[in-house]
């Protein structure tokens, strides 16, 4: 599937992305400032989470409950090797049959379940985003 769309359509990609019914665990792949963390916001917000989200950059994980279960946002970007992630327990997570949302994938691709879907946001000259779903 690929989207065009502007920021503040974002709520709307983010529930189509949710109905398509994709893997639980998502990659994100962008640019820095491609929106990456927002639409992981949107989606958080779609499905169900009330508190305030933020982006993991320091944490390496954040966690935010639903009335259907948990929502995982990893962000990988400062992991010097796959053995920091291993080191914090990723695996139970990724296994965990709970919404895993992950920037930076790369930085872990051993680490991945094979069972995944990969977005990839790309900005437009005009500032519109291009999202793929693979």
């Amino acid at each position: 599937m690929q989207y065009q769309f502007n920021l503040s359509e974002i709520e709307s990609i983010a529930q189509k992305i949710i109905n398509s019914n994709p893997e639980k665990v998502i990659l994100f792949n962008g640019q820095m400032g491609a929106g990456k963390t927002t639409l992981v916001k949107a989606l958080a917000k779609a499905l169900g989470v009330k508190n305030p989200t933020s982006s993991p950059t320091f944490s390496l994980v954040n966690e935010y409950e639903t009335n259907e279960g948990l929502v995982y946002h990893f962000d990988m970007y400062r992991l010097k090797n796959e053995l920091e992630a291993l080191d914090f327990g990723i695996e139970d997570y990724l296994y965990s049959g709970h919404w895993c949302f992950i920037e930076w994938a790369e930085k872990i691709p051993t680490l991945i379940p094979e069972k995944n879907s990969v977005i990839t946001i790309e900005i437009l000259e005009n500032g519109d985003r291009t999202l793929i779903i693979n």
